[in-house]
């Protein structure tokens, strides 16, 4: 066994910062695969590709064959105007895609002027050193310069599972970019990076694959593409009948291509990009982080909540509160009242843990020590040689050498401890009495244990040392003081809640109690779980709340149990360990602070603060995203039939004037609409009952219950108040203009009550007026802006083909768009009356 060595930081000065701008200008950026960057020519050439804009131009060029040359450049300029907007939309959409990014990615600790800073792992060099430690996935090739006790896995390269020991030696020392540190830590010199890597040339990426299509963005697409093909059939419906009656082919192609304009909602994946883009953006600035803007999508959906009880239900600040020294067999229920002797259970407790802690239960070790003993443990002694936490339950081995002899010290999990010392049953008995008293309280116990051995060859495995019992230490680490509050949230949500621990079941059972968990539902430890067959898992994870005793393969058993039976699951974790169960739940969260970057990397959601109470939040932004895009598509839905029905059934049905709308009445909608759908709804707050509703179930499709129908009858109402106008004027002898100032004012004006009518499907007007939306004031004014420019500027008006109405011609248009669009108020009045709080069920 080779000798491990500490690493001193002073000793490694690593680049000067003078140097990096020549070596990145020589090496370039540590990026393996260069990605198609969000570019405006990029932006440009998909709006081009669309098919409204397709429709659009063609309508201009028809305009400009008719001699309609007024209107060509109308439909140019309109045309412009929208590919503006969808620019502005893109563009943003884009940044915050690219400023999400930039907080997700890789970081790496290095040495620069003598001094440990963190970096981008892009912004790697040739001759960086690195600072990695167990969890780090290595960003470049490099060597191994100091290093403890370090073991890789180098899978991702050679395909070899086994973690391979790794130290300064020359064909021990290389580190390949793309794998991950399992166990120790090292500083290690970068030899290569980005495209001049060995998993570079070997043609592998360590980037993220493309992601697939969600569940959502499927049933988007199927939903656009059945109105795109009604769009084409009414096309050529439209364009078939007009011909035969006017026997003019391009008039008729015009008013074809009107109708299907206004068939097709081309706003709608608009409005899904930017909601999901945008509200990743948001999210982060709130500190929690979406590694993917589809995990929005999962959120809102989450119905199991799977949470660790270190750092997470607890403050993690473990603190030795209890000790039972074997020697001396003496059992201190007060820490304050321990007087340690010389070689006592703490003394070899501190040789067991870290020599620089940074784990919290190790800090409260050494304190302890040297607060009771006022020494250092130390002291003659050097450290030899480090066995890494492992085994089932786990312990981990420090070995010291001091007067000619070796000294082992181990700490773990107490059974796990206990066994290897292969207590007399007496002993075995009292131990285990003292253990159960402390889990019974919520506290979490570590074995100790002692060896002497010889100066030859150390053994193999940590088990083989001819092991001494010292005795056990009791750790509190109290709930947080919100967690009873959070969990309160869940319940509120119906969200259930799981606890996954590797604690004792007494210690969880009694922190669940103390967060507010109900814990009459048992309990169920990770050997147990292991057992079981797989319809037998699915059927107890649905009754038990609190699984201890946990280690990973068990943790990504139960996760992917719960998904088998429907369920939509978020997981927290931090550790290496828990990377599995993480990737594996529809929601990993990892904690930013203390998470190892092979649990950030697993996870979809990172919490920057590491505050739990952010799940809820997350939780309830990811539904109110859901919440205010499905407002955006009904508001689409409701709007489109009216204007689809006003451009067909006059021409089904022979009316005198059987062509109102013209590509020019379209495209001014379509500027009212496209903003309104993806920039307006995406910033409704959050209504008052969102977190009080069960989940949605991503297997119900976009809408649930009366929902779509209630859209569709919305637009329905406006389409006949429209058509009963249409109808009024053109029977008692109106111009064909004046109907269709007419019609379009109503339509117009039916638009904006409409938008804010569906701020809410539960609230009425009385309350959504109150909602805080920026947009809201800007939203009615530009629109008002346009009817009046419509009406009061005679060249615009004559564009449009419309007369000048009167005072009393607005109001009936005014009041025609009020009862059409109106009685939905009353509708959401009388619903709330009837069942206050089943409202939202019944849209």
């Amino acid at each position: 066994m080779e000798a491990a060595r500490v690493i001193h930081i002073e000793n490694i000065p690593g680049l000067s910062g003078k140097e990096i701008p020549a070596l990145q200008q020589q090496y370039g950026k540590n990026i393996v695969t260069i990605e198609k960057q969000h570019n405006v020519f990029r932006v440009l050439l998909g709006i081009f590709s669309e098919p409204m804009f397709l429709l659009l131009v063609a309508a201009s060029v028809l305009y400009f064959v008719l001699g309609k040359t007024d209107e060509g450049w109308m439909m140019a300029a309109a045309i412009l105007f929208v590919s503006a907007i969808s620019l502005y939309q893109e563009l943003k959409s884009g940044n915050a895609l690219a400023a999400l990014k930039e907080l997700t990615a890789p970081r790496i600790s290095v040495m620069r002027d003598g001094n440990l800073q963190d970096i981008l792992s892009s912004e790697l060099v040739p001759g960086d050193v690195m600072l990695l430690e167990e969890g780090s996935k290595i960003p470049a090739d490099a060597k191994v310069i100091q290093k403890n006790d370090l073991s890789v896995n180098e899978s991702v390269f050679t395909g070899e599972s086994m973690a391979q020991d790794k130290n300064e030696t020359a064909g021990h020392n290389l580190l390949y970019q793309g794998t991950t540190v399992v166990s120790g830590k090292c500083y290690a010199v970068v030899t290569a990076t980005g495209v001049h890597t060995g998993l570079a040339k070997l043609g592998k990426s360590v980037g993220n694959t493309s992601s697939q299509k969600t569940l959502l963005e499927l049933q988007i697409n199927r939903f656009i593409k059945r109105f795109t093909l009604f769009g084409v059939a009414a096309f050529l419906l439209i364009w078939l009948v007009n011909y035969i009656k006017t026997g003019d082919l391009v008039l008729s192609l015009l008013f074809g291509l009107t109708l299907a304009m206004a068939s097709i909602p081309e706003e709608i994946p608009v409005a899904f990009a930017s909601f999901m883009a945008l509200g990743a953006y948001h999210m982060s600035r709130l500190g929690i982080i979406s590694r993917q803007p589809q995990t929005i999508e999962n959120l809102g959906e989450v119905s199991v909540m799977c949470l660790d009880k270190t750092g997470t239900i607890t403050e993690n600040s473990m603190q030795v509160k209890a000790l039972y020294d074997v020697n001396s067999d003496i059992f201190f229920e007060n820490i304050e009242d321990a007087r340690p002797g010389e070689k006592d259970v703490l003394f070899y407790a501190v040789l067991a843990s870290e020599q620089n802690p940074f784990d919290p239960m190790e800090k409260d070790i050494q304190a302890l020590y040297e607060r009771h003993s006022g020494g250092n443990a130390r002291s003659g002694l050097q450290f030899v040689y480090e066995y890494a936490l492992d085994g089932r339950p786990p312990m981990m081995t420090h070995v010291y050498e001091g007067n000619n002899e070796k000294i082992a010290a181990s700490k773990g999990a107490a059974e796990r401890i206990m066994k290897i010392c292969r207590l007399d049953e007496a002993t075995q008995i009292k131990v285990s009495g003292y253990i159960k008293s402390l889990t019974a309280k919520g506290y979490r116990v570590l074995g100790v244990a002692s060896a002497a051995c010889g100066m030859d060859k150390l053994p193999v495995a940590q088990d083989d040392f001819n092991w001494k019992f010292e005795g056990i230490l009791g750790f509190y680490d109290p709930p947080r003081k919100n967690i009873a509050a959070l969990f309160k949230k869940f319940y509120a949500a119906n969200i259930d809640v799981k606890l996954i621990t590797g604690d004792f079941s007494e210690t969880a059972i009694q922190i669940a109690a103390q967060a507010g968990m109900p814990v009459d539902r048992g309990c169920i430890t990770g050997e147990e779980v292991m057992q079981l067959a797989k319809k037998d898992l699915q059927l107890l994870v649905k009754e038990v709340d609190i699984f201890a005793r946990m280690f990973p393969e068990a943790k990504l058993k139960v996760i992917e149990a719960l998904k088998d039976n429907g369920e939509i699951v978020a997981m927290t974790g931090d550790g290496v360990n828990d990377a599995p169960a993480l990737k594996a739940a529809h929601v990993g969260i990892a904690m930013g602070k203390r998470g190892t970057e092979m649990a950030r990397e697993a996870a979809s959601l990172v919490l920057t603060d590491d505050d739990p109470a952010k799940i809820a939040e997350a939780i309830q932004q990811g539904r109110k995203i859901f919440s205010n895009f499905k407002k955006a598509v009904r508001y689409i839905i409701s709007i489109h039939i009216p204007i689809i029905l006003t451009a067909a059934l006059p021409l089904i049905f022979n009316w005198k004037y059987p062509n109102i709308f013209s590509p020019v009445h379209i495209i001014f909608l379509e500027v009212i609409m496209g903003p309104t759908c993806s920039v307006f709804f995406e910033r409704e707050p959050v209504e008052k009952n969102t977190m009080r509703m069960p989940p949605r179930n991503k297997n119900d499709g976009l809408f649930n219950g009366y929902e779509l129908p209630v859209s569709i009858f919305q637009g329905l109402v406006i389409a006949a108040g429209v058509l009963l106008m249409y109808y009024s004027y053109m029977s008692r002898g109106s111009s064909i203009e004046t109907t269709r100032s007419v019609v379009f004012t109503t339509l117009v004006l039916s638009n904006i009550l409409l938008t804010f009518v569906n701020r809410s499907f539960t609230e009425n007007f009385a309350k959504t007026i109150f909602y805080k939306n920026s947009l809201a004031m800007p939203v009615l004014l530009i629109s008002v802006l346009f009817v009046a420019i419509i009406h009061l500027v005679n060249p615009v008006r004559n564009i449009f083909e419309m007369n000048a109405l009167t005072k009393e011609d607005f109001l009936l248009c005014l009041l025609a768009a009020f009862v059409t669009v109106g009685w939905f108020e009353l509708y959401k009045t009388w619903s709330s009356s009837i069942r206050p709080d089943d409202a939202q069920r019944k849209d």
